[in-house]
């Protein structure tokens, strides 16, 4: 591959592979690429238009199996493919084939040659400058093809802290790391989630990734979900400021203020809103496929996403794309939408998004929803998340509601021949030009997100500048400095800040044997939590409490096991009960004697539970022992002081800590070195709460899934109430311009 660049005078470079048998255009002194190789420049090679006027013209000219490989998203890649993504090369496995780090696996090249697949999923990589090198052996492939259309590579959330989740695979590595999504609404700041945005785009773009599957905008009304951290809180006033700031950032290049070469494009999720799951399971998984509304707050989940599709901004300030969620949003308009997952639903898509905001950007579906139901309902990896149309839908005729409901692409489908057959039934069902206007509708829109991100003049990167630019230090810098401002200080009595010369005890913790994401286990063991390399940098350690003046506890939120403690446990239901059960937000067993006596949602067919009720019920958190260390510590260091710091994925019930720890920190996935800063006095706290933490379970349990601001929040033994918005720095309660402006939403 070698790369020729062509440059032109107020015009963009044009970058393309010799040996693609590119040529190129050159009319009224300027340069362009000849994409369809006639020697005749067309509207959409000539950078000079609009990026929907180049792709009108595009998708006019493209053949049906075209638009149908721009239809498709691969499955999640790595680079190289190994682990949990493995496949093969040359018909072997990475480690035996000799093949370079960014060579194309088989599978890889099947998609791009075979599904003319043109919309990637990128998760880890070995390095940016692999990335990039790959980046660019993929574009040189495609450019090879008919029409030379670049490829697109997407990722899920890259820079957060914690890249253990499913969520986050990509995470990680040398890209600069900022909070989890809830860390940057504990924020309050839409400044940062906008240098956050310039900064992920620029060490995304380097490294050959120009769409990212976000930002989450979901609403955390309801406690337990799973997802929750990935939201930025349960108020719409601050996640619709948050999320506009996200999307800008994101996608507009400074220099131009404008669509440029680092600018990705945005995916706002999940559609109308996934965070009101009964009882707070997840819709990945067949127990949680139903979303409820019993406060009648449809509305206010809507709100997030109105701030990134409003008609009256820029273009480049309203996001790219939208992703329905995977569940089925009961009666979300009763007598006007239908009871199926939401990228099926007609109305939530064309007759709400479409028409209602007027909103022409490109829908595509969560990953993997039109296949069979799954055969094992705890196992996401046992089939596809269908819901509502599980029975009487083949694949096809799924691909073909989806299309009907006015969906332009499907997530993690990479076979074209369900979307081809249902091409052929829409033009049975609506005349052959009405299914073909429908079909280059939808390549138009795609079309237009392509263009405007540069990619059809240079889809290439240089891996030189990848390896120079992804973890720039001023970038680290930032993420670090957004981490130490995420951390919130519940408690402190005259406790922090530690000094040099604090002799601090800190105890190992045990680390609970669970299931991954995968079901696969995980087993259990006993380490210390804190890199004490780093922890000796801010003050002295001691191993024995009685040497100690101050314990440092580091814990978690009550966990679950996505196998038992998710709300459904499988070994209870091959006991002959529903398996239906709490998810809990305390340590101690939890039996929900408040729960529902019937579900409001359930499935209604033969042979499946209409009522999932799991009242009075009982559940073991997974690290009760955390609490137990907290108890332990506070019984060795007698009335010297304890400080807990708390890493948090969902809100919890902390009546069951607090009268042991004489300091409470609390974060949401930050590295040791940002929380030793907060905790030294180099950096004053400054987090705000973006959710309610619960008195106990009873108020949530009685709380709406729908509703925000709805449970009774702790109070602690100093009088303070760990509301929305609480947070504490060393001169005692925050309240700054911040608290002014991102007050409780008044309905």
């Amino acid at each position: 591959m070698t790369l020729c660049k062509v440059s032109n005078n107020d015009g963009p470079e044009l970058v393309y592979d010799s040996e693609s048998s590119l040529n190129i255009i050159q009319k009224d002194g300027l340069n362009f690429k000849d994409n369809d190789r006639t020697g005749i420049l067309k509207p959409f090679e000539d950078w000079r238009l609009t990026p929907l006027e180049r792709a009108k013209d595009l998708a006019e000219r493209l053949s049906i199996e075209d638009i149908a490989g721009l239809m498709l998203f691969t499955s999640h890649l790595a680079i190289p493919a190994v682990g949990d993504r493995k496949s093969k090369y040359n018909g072997k496995v990475y480690e035996e084939s000799g093949s370079a780090p960014d060579a194309l696996s088989d599978l890889q090249k099947k998609y791009f040659l075979e599904s003319r697949i043109k919309h990637t999923l990128v998760t880890s990589v070995e390095s940016p400058e692999i990335a990039a090198k790959w980046n660019n052996r993929v574009q040189a492939l495609s450019e090879g093809m008919p029409w030379s259309l670049p490829v697109v590579n997407a990722t899920d959330p890259r820079h957060g802290y914690n890249s253990d989740t499913e969520f986050n695979e990509g995470s990680g590595g040398v890209a600069s790391q900022w909070p989890e999504s809830i860390g940057l609404g504990a924020t309050f700041d839409p400044e940062i989630l906008h240098q956050f945005g310039e900064i992920a785009s620029i060490e995304d773009r380097a490294m050959g990734i120009s769409m990212y599957l976000g930002p989450q905008v979901d609403m955390a009304t309801e406690p337990r979900w799973m997802r929750l951290e990935g939201t930025f809180g349960e108020s719409a006033k601050l996640s619709s400021a948050l999320a506009s700031a996200l999307v800008c950032g994101l996608q507009i290049t400074r220099k131009k203020n404008d669509w440029g070469n680092e600018s990705i494009s945005t995916t706002t999720k999940h559609w109308p809103g996934g965070g009101v799951i009964e009882g707070g399971r997840d819709a990945h998984f067949g127990y949680g496929k139903y979303g409820v509304y019993p406060g009648g707050h449809q509305q206010y989940q809507l709100k997030p996403f109105e701030s990134v599709i409003d008609a009256k901004k820029r273009d480049v300030e309203r996001t790219a794309g939208i992703m329905p969620y995977y569940s089925i949003s009961t009666d979300f308009a009763p007598g006007q939408s239908e009871n199926v997952g939401n990228a099926y639903s007609h109305y939530l898509i064309t007759d709400l998004l479409r028409h209602q905001y007027n909103y022409d950007g490109v829908v595509r579906t969560d990953w993997c929803i039109t296949s069979e139901e799954p055969t094992d309902i705890e196992n996401v990896l046992s089939g596809d998340q269908c819901w509502g149309v599980e029975d009487g839908f083949t694949v096809g005729e799924r691909h073909l509601k989806l299309l009907l409901a006015g969906v332009d692409q499907f997530g993690g489908n990479k076979d074209p021949k369900p979307i081809l057959w249902a091409y052929k039934e829409m033009g049975k069902l609506m005349g052959k030009p009405w299914a073909e206007r429908r079909f280059r509708l939808s390549a138009q829109r795609i079309l237009k997100n392509m263009f405007q991100l540069g990619l059809f003049e240079n889809p290439y990167t240089e891996p030189e500048i990848a390896a120079n630019v992804v973890g720039r230090h001023d970038f680290v810098a930032a993420g670090l400095d957004a981490q130490k401002k995420s951390i919130v200080m519940l408690k402190n009595h005259s406790v922090l800040p530690l000094t040099l010369k604090t002799k601090v005890y800190i105890p190992k913790r045990q680390y609970p044997a669970t299931h991954g994401w995968y079901l696969d286990p995980i087993a259990g063991y006993v380490k210390e939590p804190f890199n004490l390399t780093i922890a000796k940098q801010h003050f002295e350690l001691v191993t024995d409490p009685n040497d100690a003046d101050v314990a440092l506890v580091k814990i978690k939120s009550p966990e679950r096991d996505l196998k038992k403690y998710n709300g459904y446990d499988p070994e209870r239901a091959n006991a002959g009960e529903t398996g239906y059960v709490p998810i809990t937000l305390q340590y101690r067993p939890y039996k929900a004697k408040y729960a529902r006596k019937v579900s409001i949602a359930g499935d209604a067919r033969p042979g499946k539970v209409r009522n999932r009720t799991y009242k009075d019920k009982t559940v073991t958190t997974l690290n009760e022992s955390d609490l137990d260390l907290v108890i332990k510590t506070k019984q060795q260091m007698g009335k010297k002081p304890v400080i807990v710091s708390v890493t948090a994925q969902n809100p919890f019930v902390l009546s069951e800590i607090e009268p042991y720890a004489d300091a409470i920190v609390l974060d949401f996935g930050v590295s040791d070195r940002a929380l030793f800063d907060v905790l030294d006095g180099t950096f004053e706290p400054s987090g705000l709460l973006p959710v309610q933490m619960p008195a106990d379970m009873k108020t949530v349990e009685t709380q709406k899934e729908d509703t925000p601001f709805d449970l009774v929040p702790f109070t602690d033994n100093d009088g303070n109430t760990y509301d929305f918005g609480y947070g504490l720095n060393y001169s005692g309660i925050i309240h700054d311009w911040r608290t002014k402006k991102f007050t409780k939403d008044v309905f």
